[in-house]
C-alpha cells in the first residue's frame, strides 16, 4: 500500500476487520521505528512520540487509583460542569446508549466525574478502569481521546490500535474539551466511548457540538449574571465622582463611568476589598457589590502609574503543551492570565530578548516576515492592555525593574509544540538558552537557563534591575 496518510473517512470506508488489521500494522511498525504501510494520523503520531518520551510501556494495563467517594463528590459539587450536566446528558447519553456506547465527563485533570449509557458497555468499561474517579490522562493511560484532548486542548477521535496501550485496542472513543466561556479555562472533557465495532467518524462532530452547546449555555448564564450586576451597579455609578467601573468576580465589565469601556479587567486571584494596584487602571479603591466589585480609580499625580505597589515579578509558564499562562506579582498581590498561542509566542520572544524587539524584529521572529508589522502591533496592543504595568514599547520589552522567569517543558521539542514561529523553532533546537541584557549599569549578567532538559518545572530567572 502506498505510504500516504490515514484519515477517519478512509477507515470508515474500509471493511471493519481490514481497517483493524491495518491500524495494528501501522502501530507495530511505527513503534518499532520502521516505515509503516501508511502514515498514522499526525495527531496520533505526535501522541505516540510523547508516550515514547515518557517511557510508557504499551503493554501495561489501565489500572489507576480511584478517587475516594468524598473527594469525587467534592469535585462534582465545585465544577461548573455540574450546571450543564442536563444539557450534556440530553445531548449525548441517549445516543450513546442506543449506539452501544457510554458518555463520560471528566474534570480538567482527566478524572472521570460522571458516566452514563449502555449498561453492558458500562460493565465492560469497568474492566479497563473507565469508571468514576479514574484518571485518563496520557500519562496514565497513553494515547486515548480523553487524555489526548486534554493534551491538545481540542477535539480528538482515537480508534482501535491508535490507542498506545494494547489493552484499549478493542475500543473507540471521541472527546472534546469544555471550557469556561468567561475566561476560556478548561473545565473538563466530554467523551463517548464504546467497543471498536461501534466506530463512526461522525461521532467526533457530535461530541464537539454538544460541548459547544454546553459552553453556550454557560455563556448565557454569565450574561444574565452580568445584567443583574449592572442593574445593581448603575445607580451607584451615577453617584460616584471620578472614574469607576463595576466588574463581576472574573473581571467582566458590567458598568463604567469616566473610563473608556473594556470587556474585561484582569483581577488578582486573591482579590479583596481595599486599595489595589491593577495594571490596566492603576491604584484603585475596591468595594464589594452583590455578584462583583466596584473599582474606584484613584486620581491625582502619578495615581495611574506603577509605584511601590507595582508588579515586580513575572512568571511565564510555557511548561505545558496546551495551556500557557503569565503570572504577575508584587507587594499589592498577584494575578494570572491564560495566554493565546500567539501571545505565548510573543512573550516567549520578549522574555529571551530583555533588551527589546522592534515590531519588524517581532514580525520576523513570529512570522518569518519583517513586513508584517501591522499584525504584530495589533497583537502587542492586545497584550499590553493586560500587561501595561510590566511591558514597555519602543522597542517592545519587559520593563527593566521587573524580574522575569520562564518555565519551559522538560523536553525542548514540547515548547509551544504547535508553533511555527521561527524564533520558537530555534529555541526548541537548543536545550539551553543564553541571554545577555543590554543594561549599562550591570557589569555581569548571570546565565539564563530557561528550563534546562532533565529538570521539569525548573524556573528560569531573567534578572531585572540589581537589588
Amino acid at each position: 500500500m502506498k505510504n500516504t496518510q490515514l484519515d477517519m473517512k478512509r477507515l470508515a470506508a474500509m471493511d471493519a476487520a481490514r481497517a483493524t488489521r491495518l491500524l495494528h500494522r501501522v502501530r507495530e511498525a511505527t513503534l518499532a521505528g520502521r516505515t509503516p504501510p501508511i502514515a498514522p494520523r499526525p495527531v496520533i503520531d505526535a501522541s505516540w512520540q510523547r508516550m515514547a518520551r515518557l517511557g510508557l510501556d504499551p503493554d501495561q494495563g489501565t489500572s489507576t487509583v480511584l478517587l475516594h467517594r468524598d473527594e469525587l463528590e467534592e469535585r462534582r459539587r465545585t465544577t461548573l460542569l455540574a450546571e450543564v450536566m442536563q444539557t450534556l446528558t440530553r445531548g449525548l447519553a441517549g445516543i450513546a446508549d442506543a449506539s452501544l456506547q457510554i458518555m463520560v465527563v471528566t474534570d480538567e485533570h482527566g478524572r472521570v466525574l460522571w458516566r452514563q449509557g449502555n449498561s453492558g458497555v458500562l460493565r465492560r468499561a469497568n474492566g479497563i478502569c473507565l469508571e468514576e474517579g479514574a484518571a485518563w490522562t496520557e500519562h496514565t493511560t497513553g494515547t486515548n481521546a480523553v487524555g489526548t484532548a486534554l493534551a491538545l486542548g481540542r477535539a480528538v477521535q482515537v480508534h482501535s490500535a491508535e490507542h498506545y496501550l494494547h489493552t484499549l485496542h478493542n475500543w473507540t472513543c471521541a472527546a472534546a474539551p469544555v471550557r469556561d466561556p468567561r475566561d476560556r479555562r478548561l473545565l473538563g472533557i466530554l467523551d463517548v466511548s464504546g467497543p471498536a465495532s461501534t466506530f463512526h467518524p461522525a461521532m467526533l462532530a457530535l461530541v464537539d457540538s454538544v460541548a459547544q452547546l454546553a459552553e453556550a449555555e454557560m455563556r448565557e448564564r454569565h450574561r444574565r449574571a452580568v445584567e443583574r450586576l449592572r442593574a445593581v451597579a448603575a445607580p451607584i455609578l451615577c453617584r460616584v465622582g471620578g472614574r469607576a467601573v463595576a466588574v463581576d468576580a472574573h473581571g467582566w465589565t458590567a458598568a463604567v463611568t469616566g473610563l473608556a469601556p473594556v470587556d474585561r479587567i484582569p483581577l488578582p486571584k486573591s482579590f479583596r476589598a481595599g486599595r489595589v494596584w491593577l495594571p490596566s487602571l492603576g491604584t484603585c479603591a475596591v468595594e464589594p457589590l452583590p455578584g462583583g466589585w466596584l473599582l474606584r480609580v484613584e486620581d491625582g499625580p502619578g495615581a495611574g502609574e506603577p509605584d511601590a505597589e507595582a508588579p515586580q515579578r513575572v512568571v511565564l509558564d510555557l511548561s505545558r503543551p496546551r495551556r500557557w499562562t503569565v503570572s504577575v506579582s508584587g507587594p499589592a498581590g498577584g494575578w494570572q492570565q491564560e495566554l493565546s498561542p500567539r501571545h505565548a509566542e510573543l512573550l516567549c520572544v520578549l522574555a529571551l530578548h530583555r533588551d527589546g524587539r522592534t515590531a519588524a524584529e517581532l514580525a520576523e521572529d513570529v512570522f518569518g516576515d519583517r513586513t508584517r508589522t501591522v499584525t504584530v502591533r495589533a497583537e502587542m496592543s492586545r497584550v499590553r492592555r493586560t500587561l501595561s504595568g510590566v511591558l514597555a514599547h519602543r522597542p517592545y520589552r519587559f520593563r527593566e525593574e521587573v524580574t522575569v522567569e520562564v518555565l519551559r517543558p522538560e523536553q525542548p521539542a514540547d515548547l509551544l509544540p504547535h508553533s511555527t514561529a521561527p524564533a520558537v523553532r530555534e529555541v526548541r533546537a537548543v536545550p539551553e538558552v543564553r541571554e545577555v541584557r543590554a543594561v549599562p549599569e550591570v557589569r555581569a549578567v548571570p546565565e539564563v537557563r530557561a528550563g534546562a532538559p532533565g529538570r521539569p518545572g525548573r524556573r528560569a530567572r531573567t534578572p531585572g534591575r540589581p537589588r
